[in-house]
C-alpha cells in the first residue's frame, strides 16, 4: 500500500516530541532516547532529503539502540551517588536497627516488629521480647541476632556485624 505523501523531516521531529512527553508521563528515561533518535533522523532528513522510508526506519532503529546502550554504559561508569542509598528499600535499610522480637523464633523463624511493620526473622532460637539486631537481610526476611547487655547497660551484639552487601549499591 503506498503512501500519500512522503515522510518529511518534521514527522520525525513531531515524533520527537511526543516521545519526550511520554517520558515526563513514564519517567525511566527510555522515551527520551528514542526521542533523541527521531529528531536525529528529522535533522539528518535535512541534510539528506532523498533518503527513503527503508532507510528512515533502519536510521532510527540504529539511533534508538545506540542511544539507548550508550546511555546504559555511561550509567554503569558513573553510578548515582545518594545519601539515601535505601530510601526505597526499607529492609535493606533495616540492617543495624535493633528492636524486641513481635513472636519468638522457634526452628530459627519468628516475627520482629520494627516501625510500623512486622517482618519475619531468621536467627537462632529465642523467647519474643528478646532484644535483637538486624544484621543481614534476603528478600523480605530480616535476619537477626541476639543483642546482650553488658555491665554498666550498655548492648553489644553477640557476633561481629557482617560487613555490608556489594548488591547494597544503587545499579
Amino acid at each position: 500500500m503506498p503512501m500519500l505523501e512522503p515522510i518529511l523531516f518534521w514527522h520525525w521531529w513531531a515524533l520527537a516530541g511526543v516521545l519526550v512527553i511520554v517520558e515526563v508521563f513514564a519517567p525511566g528515561i527510555m522515551f527520551l532516547w528514542l526521542g533523541t533518535a527521531a529528531g536525529l533522523v528529522g535533522a539528518l532528513l535535512l541534510l539528506w532529503p532523498g533518503l527513503g522510508l527503508k532507510g528512515q526506519i533502519l536510521l532510527f532503529a540504529a539511533l534508538s539502540v545506540a542511544s539507548v546502550l550508550a546511555w546504559r554504559r555511561y550509567q554503569k561508569a558513573h553510578p548515582v551517588v545518594t545519601d539515601e542509598p535505601n530510601l526505597n528499600r526499607r529492609s535493606a535499610a533495616s540492617i543495624g536497627q535493633r528492636a524486641a522480637l513481635a513472636a519468638p523464633i522457634v526452628n530459627g523463624r519468628g516475627r520482629i516488629r520494627l516501625g510500623d511493620g512486622s517482618w519475619p526473622a531468621v536467627g537462632p532460637d529465642l523467647p519474643a521480647g528478646t532484644t535483637v539486631e538486624v544484621i543481614g537481610v534476603d528478600g523480605t526476611l530480616l535476619q537477626v541476632q541476639p543483642v546482650r547487655i553488658e555491665p554498666g547497660g550498655s548492648a553489644a551484639s553477640s557476633e561481629a556485624t557482617p560487613p555490608a552487601r556489594p548488591e547494597q549499591t544503587l545499579a
